[in-house]
C-alpha cells in the first residue's frame, strides 16, 4: 500500500551548528541517521546568506546521497536566482522546489501567485526539467493556484499547509484541512503530483494524509528537529512514518 512519503528537512540541524565554529552537530551524519531510519529523502533549503544551510552541506549531502544511498531523494528549495539555479545545476538533486522568499526572509509563509507569475515559472520550470530535475512549485492553497501552476509546465506542486498547521480550533483547522484538500484534488486531476509542507506534525499529519491520501511527499523540518530532541533522529523518523501511514515503520 503507498505512503506518504516523508523528507525531511535539515536546515535547522544546521542553523544550530552555525551557532558556533564548530562542525557539530552534523549535517550529514545526522541526514544519514534519518535514512538509515527509512526517510524517503533529505531537504535543504540554502538562502544567500548561507544563514543555516551552506554551499558546502549541498555538495556533502549530494555525495552522501548518491554514494551511499542512491534510491533516496534529494530536494533542494529556495527562490530562483541565477546563483540558486547553478548551483541546483551543479548539485543535480531529484527536485527543485521554487518558493517566493525573499533573501532575509526567516521561513517560507505563503506560496506563488502564479498567475502574475507564470511567464517567469514557465521558464524555470523549463530550465529546471530540460536538465533533468524535477520541479515543484510551492502554492497556496487555492485550486485556482493550481490551475495557473499546472500552465507552467511543472510536474508537481508542493501545498503551504501552513494555515492548516497553524489552526488549532477543530472547526478551523477542518476548514483549512479542506482547502488543502480541494487544491490538491485538483493538481492530480490536472495531471500535477502533490507535496506538502510547513508546520506538520505528528499530531495533524494523521487527519492530513487520510482526506488527501494522494500526497506523495511531506517535507517537515522544524518539527522532526524539535521531536529529535525528545526521542532522537531515529526514533523521531519513524514516529513521522507512522504518522505518514507507513506501515513498515
Amino acid at each position: 500500500m503507498s505512503h506518504t512519503k516523508l523528507s525531511v528537512n535539515v536546515n535547522a540541524i544546521a542553523h544550530l551548528r552555525n551557532r558556533r565554529d564548530l562542525p557539530w552537530p552534523s549535517v550529514v551524519g545526522l541526514s544519514r541517521i534519518a535514512l538509515e531510519a527509512g526517510a524517503a529523502g533529505i531537504t535543504v533549503h540554502p538562502r544567500p546568506d548561507e544563514r543555516h544551510i551552506r554551499r558546502t552541506d549541498v555538495f556533502a549531502l549530494q555525495e552522501m546521497l548518491r554514494t551511499d544511498w542512491p534510491g533516496r531523494e534529494y530536494n533542494i528549495e529556495g527562490y530562483p536566482t541565477e546563483d540558486f539555479l547553478k548551483l541546483c545545476e551543479a548539485a543535480r538533486p531529484d527536485q527543485v522546489t521554487l518558493v517566493p522568499d525573499m533573501p532575509g526572509q526567516n521561513t517560507s509563509d505563503h506560496g506563488w501567485d502564479c498567475v502574475t507569475n507564470q511567464a517567469f515559472l514557465s521558464e524555470v520550470v523549463g530550465r529546471i526539467q530540460g536538465e533533468g530535475m524535477r520541479a515543484s512549485i510551492f502554492i497556496d492553497a487555492d485550486p485556482t493556484q493550481a490551475a495557473a501552476a499546472a500552465l507552467t509546465g511543472t510536474r508537481r506542486i508542493e501545498i503551504y499547509t501552513g494555515p492548516y498547521g497553524h489552526s488549532f480550533d477543530p472547526v478551523e483547522q477542518r476548514a483549512r484541512l479542506e482547502e488543502v484538500a480541494v487544491t490538491a484534488d485538483a493538481a492530480v486531476k490536472l495531471g500535477m503530483a502533490v507535496n506538502a509542507g510547513h508546520d506538520l506534525t505528528l499530531d495533524n499529519l494523521p487527519p492530513l494524509v487520510k482526506r488527501t491520501p494522494h500526497i506523495a511527499e511531506a517535507s517537515i523540518g522544524h518539527a522532526v528537529i524539535a521531536d529529535c530532541l525528545v526521542y532522537g533522529m531515529a526514533e523521531t523518523v519513524r514516529r513521522y512514518r507512522c504518522a505518514l501511514g507507513d506501515s513498515d515503520a
